[in-house]
């Protein structure tokens, strides 16, 4: 069991919180949940041991094992993909070798009654005793199912690691944490960089092969799967609900609702004091009561009642002209970089008003096809778009194509149209822009906020084909549900490329999955293909 106690973090003045008090228990699974900046990440960090608390302690059992994946890494070395997944039994190499060295130097040394050899024998005692304790585990094959659960195949596990891209070597660190079978599992956003079927070996490891667990999630339906209790950080405290991230969305509407009941009351209780006082105020009869009721008034707790963004603003996309009924067709289409083939002889047609969506480990060619529909890259055979088709097109890299030099505010402005400019601080506001924020340059802005600001100005954008290329990684899970209710609502043709399973229910009515060099047309929504693709993949990967 490891105990959080009376925790606090302040700074410049400010308190992030303060008296936090929690324990985790040997199988809790965890969702740490709470605003952007509400302090989360940091507190993550403290029980991890990588940041220091300003009060308060972490405790745990002296062999306690504390597991922990940040959002960004920073590494970089020179070892193969395997070698790196290794190092998560590097204690178990470094005791086998240190016991080989001491048995050496036992069979050569004859100062048999000296104190060093004496030493030796209890260190190579105590080595043996931990050593041959450890269940007896094939590695290699332990580090091969993890690495290939998680996405790489078997010619990536002699390649440099500093090949990958970070979202690899994010899976890298995610293959050493799984691997140490650690009593506590640290996650701070972990499906942002892998995709569907890698996210599904996650859910089945952590659910039935991990100790304890604590998630720092945007995917709803990830943290719904394998978490049975949520801590919410807000307002400088903690509320702790055994249930997971859809109960606890209901248990906190209940809890809002008493305290909004009780801070009414309160208030009608401090107004008829506050009548009470100035009524009688300098009433010689009164001036116990009065100076009483004063002295209550000022020791009172006032209550809080927790903030809850409960706008009804919806962001509808501006109307556009009707594209032709093929606003896209795919005939015949290969594409390779060398002897790499990413996908062969590739067909679709995608109606006018269809909403499908691309699935598949990364690096199967999705992106590709995309750049290829768009006339980005060369391919063999033909992708064409229909008549009038006006493209909206969201990159994974779509915050580099920002104007550095414009304001957040001047950025939505300028692609605005009609009412929807008397509106712009509002939807700034839902993805997060609030205040004197969207008077800020583009160019001091972090990569997710940049993020954030080209979808804003995208959903403003006239277009009648859209496609999105994994536009949830930085988004919240509100501003996760403005894109979505407006995609629900978009009339023209839409492209989605995502590996968020809970954005992507109810949106798509047909999949193309990408596998294998081969694209493949299901006539299916992406609910059933996800119901059925996890059942499959998951006799695939033999958990």
């Amino acid at each position: 069991m490891i105990s959080v106690d009376n925790l606090a973090v302040e700074f410049s003045g400010h308190t992030l919180f303060s008296d936090v008090s929690f324990t985790i228990n040997e199988n809790d699974k965890i969702a740490l949940m709470g605003k952007n900046g509400a302090g989360k990440s940091t507190m993550m960090k403290i029980i991890a041991g990588v940041q220091k608390a300003t009060r308060g302690h972490i405790r745990y059992p002296k062999e306690a094992v504390i597991a922990y994946l940040p959002q960004h890494l920073l590494t970089e070395d020179d070892t193969t993909v395997f070698e790196e997944a290794s190092k998560a039994f590097s204690h178990v190499f470094n005791m086998k070798a240190e016991m080989d060295e001491l048995n050496k130097q036992l069979e050569t040394r004859t100062d048999y009654e000296s104190d060093a050899y004496m030493k030796i024998i209890e260190r190579v005692s105590d080595l043996g005793e931990k050593y041959y304790a450890l269940e007896d585990i094939n590695y290699d094959a332990e580090v091969e199912k993890a690495l290939k659960g998680l996405g790489f195949k078997q010619e990536d596990f002699t390649r440099q690691t500093n090949e990958f891209s970070g979202g690899w070597r994010m899976r890298i660190e995610l293959a050493k944490i799984l691997l140490q079978k650690p009593d506590l599992i640290l996650l701070d956003e972990p499906t942002n960089h892998i995709d569907i079927e890698s996210v599904i070996w996650l859910e089945d490891f952590l659910l039935n092969k991990a100790k304890a667990v604590v998630v720092i999630s945007h995917d709803k339906a990830f943290i719904d799967n394998i978490t049975n209790r949520t801590i919410e950080v807000t307002m400088g405290r903690i509320y702790d609900y055994k249930a997971n991230y859809t109960h606890y969305l209901q248990l906190r509407e209940e809890r809002r609702a008493h305290q909004l009941k009780a801070y009414e009351e309160q208030q009608k209780f401090i107004a008829d004091n506050i009548a009470f006082i100035e009524r009688f105020k300098g009433t010689y009869s009164k001036t116990n009561q009065v100076t009483s009721r004063e002295r209550m008034l000022e020791k009172l707790e006032i209550i809080e009642v927790d903030d809850i963004d409960n706008s009804a603003l919806k962001l509808r996309f501006p109307k556009t002209q009707r594209s032709g009924d093929y606003p896209v067709t795919v005939k015949d289409v290969s594409k390779a970089y060398g002897d790499h083939v990413v996908f062969n002889n590739a067909n679709m047609s995608i109606a006018r008003g269809e909403k499908v969506c691309f699935v598949g480990r990364n690096g199967e060619g999705k992106s590709t096809m995309i750049k290829a529909i768009l006339g980005e890259i060369d391919v063999a055979g033909t992708c064409t778009l229909g008549h009038n088709v006006q493209v909206g097109y969201f990159a994974q890299n779509q915050a580099a194509l920002l104007d550095e030099e414009l304001t957040i505010f001047q950025t939505v402005d300028e692609v605005a149209k009609g009412d929807v400019r008397t509106q712009i601080k509002n939807i700034l506001g839902r993805f997060m822009f609030k205040g004197d924020d969207i008077d800020k340059k583009v160019g001091v802005l972090s990569g997710g906020e940049k993020t954030r600001l080209a979808m804003v100005k995208l959903l403003l954008e006239p277009v009648n084909l859209l496609i999105l290329d994994e536009p949830t990684n930085h988004l919240d899970l509100k501003s996760k549900d403005v894109l979505k209710e407006a995609l629900l609502e978009f009339d023209g043709t839409l492209i989605l490329v995502s590996h968020d399973r809970d954005f992507l229910q109810g949106l798509a009515n047909k999949v193309f999955e990408f596998k294998e060099k081969r694209v493949i047309e299901h006539f299916e929504t992406i609910d059933d293909f996800l119901a059925r693709n996890r059942v499959e993949s998951l006799k695939a990967l033999d958990l």
